[in-house]
């Protein structure tokens, strides 16, 4: 028992200094591991390096580099432009636009990568007299509600580490529980901010190219130039080109890989994503190689090695029973929905503050004891987990919420969206929890 509380304090220290410090949680956590397996739990080196997750590595570098290559050969502006130019003067659709437009960047492998759209999202909101709250929110919450698609980060991770242990979770489900709560969060933005419309000014651009965050350096930036009159300000007045050979080439491999994963799930089959994304992304590469290049640097490693050292240190506590004797506590709860609740608002509460991949990583393979001894049904927690510790990205202290803070084009306005925003992300801390806990995990243990 002892060892076991050591390896877990361990655990949480380990996490706790390196979000604090600002260091990658996986790469402090994994030689932590190795030293606690060899040293305190007597488990041979290799044991604790085959934990390392190499089916979740798999797909997050598949995807992210399939992904990449849509980025690097101009294909994803040309969505944005298209889609823009769709809406053209109706200002009451663009927060709606920009929604959509986040979620299906957020889908394509890296959530963060949703954050190209925030200097454009702001600029607009300020040129169409848009709440820039309003438009905060609606590519907040479509970069969470893209982010839990099964060719995305979140859903890769939470629905990879549900499988791994054995729990009936599709992916499909999973997407679908995000989308429809973030929905229904853009529809309470609108009611609270939709109304309140300042006039129209003449924006300066350059402003909404302010801080936009290291994450887009590592995710990659749009291409669009929002001062020579392309993007969604001009998108009435500028016609947009038909997509080059080799863009259509991708967007059908685009098609493909989504019309496999959706036909697969629904087949009762495991798809393997990455797998997919390796293949369609050779196909590309081959076909235009400078693109294949560049490409490589968009995969997101700094997520693999996230989770890659979390999860190994989870297998040793696993191997020396801690999870087991997380097991036994759970079963002796009193109020297992109770557990369930706090468990959700802690992936919340530490969300708003540190990694979302890291706190999935850490916190999903610790509620299966709650699943399996408490009652609680599996698919049921773990969707609630990963939304809940998602949809407090809007915090400004978060990378989300401080790019949507900085990229505010009137620096007046500033001020309060941090305010705003703070107040937006601490409420999901509670209203998160509540909402899925009764939609979600109450319905479902009194179905199961």
């Amino acid at each position: 028992m002892f060892e076991q509380l050591i390896a877990l304090a361990i655990f949480v220290a380990v996490f706790a200094i390196a979000a604090v410090r600002n260091v990658n949680i996986g790469i402090a956590m994994f030689p932590v591991a190795c030293v606690v397996g060899l040293w305190i739990a007597d488990i041979a080196l290799e044991d604790v390096v085959a934990g390392f997750p190499l089916s979740i590595l798999v797909l997050l570098v598949g995807v992210t580099y399939f992904f990449g290559i849509a980025h690097s050969n101009g294909t994803i502006d040309w969505l944005i432009e298209a889609s823009l130019a769709k809406v053209g003067d109706r200002v009451a659709l663009l927060p709606t636009a920009f929604f959509l437009l986040t979620a299906l960047i957020s889908a394509m492998g890296a959530p963060l990568g949703g954050l190209v759209m925030a200097p454009m999202g702001m600029s607009v909101a300020h040129k169409r007299g848009i709440d820039p709250m309003l438009m905060a929110l609606a590519m907040g919450c479509g970069l969470s509600a893209g982010a839990f698609a099964p060719t995305s980060l979140f859903g890769i991770i939470t629905w990879g580490t549900a499988d791994s242990a054995g729990i009936d979770l599709s992916p499909l489900l999973l997407f679908a529980v995000a989308v429809a709560i973030n929905v229904v969060l853009l529809v309470v933005a609108h009611l609270l901010f939709g109304r309140g419309r300042r006039r129209s000014t003449t924006p300066t651009f350059a402003k909404a190219m302010v801080a936009r965050g290291e994450a887009l350096a590592t995710y990659g930036q749009s291409s669009l130039d929002l001062d020579s009159g392309h993007g969604a300000d001009h998108a009435s007045d500028t016609p947009i080109g038909r997509p080059t050979g080799l863009q259509s080439l991708t967007l059908v491999a685009m098609v493909t890989l989504v019309a496999l994963v959706v036909v697969l799930a629904l087949r009762d089959a495991e798809p393997d994503i990455g797998v997919i994304g390796f293949a369609l992304g050779a196909m590309l590469a081959l076909v235009d190689p400078k693109a294949g290049k560049a490409a490589m640097s968009r995969i997101d490693w700094g997520s693999v090695l996230l989770v890659g050292g979390i999860i190994t240190y989870v297998g040793v506590l696993t191997q020396m029973g801690v999870i087991d004797m997380l097991g036994e506590k759970a079963a002796h709860v009193g109020a297992p929905v109770i557990a369930a609740l706090l468990l959700c608002a802690a992936a919340g509460l530490i969300s708003a503050f540190a990694s979302t991949t890291g706190m999935l990583a850490a916190l999903v393979p610790l509620a299966l004891p709650l699943i399996s001894e408490g009652g609680i049904p599996g698919w049921a927690m773990i969707c609630a987990i990963g939304v809940c510790a998602s949809i407090v990205d809007v915090s400004p202290f978060s990378t989300v919420g401080a790019t949507y803070v900085a990229t505010t084009v009137d620096e007046e306005q500033r001020p309060r969206m941090t305010t705003l925003l703070t107040r937006w992300g601490l409420s999901m801390v509670v209203i998160g929890p509540v909402v899925l806990t009764l939609t979600l995990i109450l319905p479902g243990m009194a179905f199961s």
